[in-house]
């Protein structure tokens, strides 16, 4: 038996739309990662691109379950002393869900090239209209 190693040159992408109202944040960035890695593919190769696209919309109705909400908080940090920047959920969900929902995601890929390749393939939108009408996206259910 031989093993299969796919060629970036080989690998055949589809589009996928994904509805986020009233999904989880966690559960939701761990499936549409396992689809952008290309895990759900019998052709997975893990040096090789060979996810597919995914479209994210209603990307401001996502829930988080328990007192996250108010407890939990996006932190990040300026480089400079004293320089660590907090933000509650609740606060960065009404300014930028775009961003909270990519986040979640990019934080399960890879680091490196690949990931940042693999994120790149990420579209995610705040209200129900999107802009990639002409790649024909499949609706895609998932599967909690």
């Amino acid at each position: 038996m031989k093993s299969y190693i796919a060629k970036p040159s080989e690998v055949e992408r589809k589009w996928y739309v994904i509805d986020l109202e009233g999904k989880t944040l966690g559960r939701a960035a761990s499936q549409v990662a396992t689809i952008l890695r290309g895990k759900n593919k019998p052709t997975y190769t893990p040096n090789v691109d060979t996810g597919d696209y995914v479209i994210i919309v209603n990307a401001d109705k996502v829930v988080l379950t328990g007192k996250k909400l108010e407890q939990k908080m996006l932190r990040h940090h300026s480089l400079y002393p004293g320089g660590l920047k907090e933000i509650s959920y609740k606060e960065a969900l009404a300014k930028k869900p775009e961003f909270v929902f990519q986040e979640a995601v990019r934080r399960m890929l890879p680091t490196g090239p690949l990931g940042r390749q693999m994120l790149s393939k990420l579209k995610v939108y705040r209200g129900s209209e999107h802009e990639n009408l002409a790649q024909k996206p499949e609706v895609l259910e998932l599967r909690y």
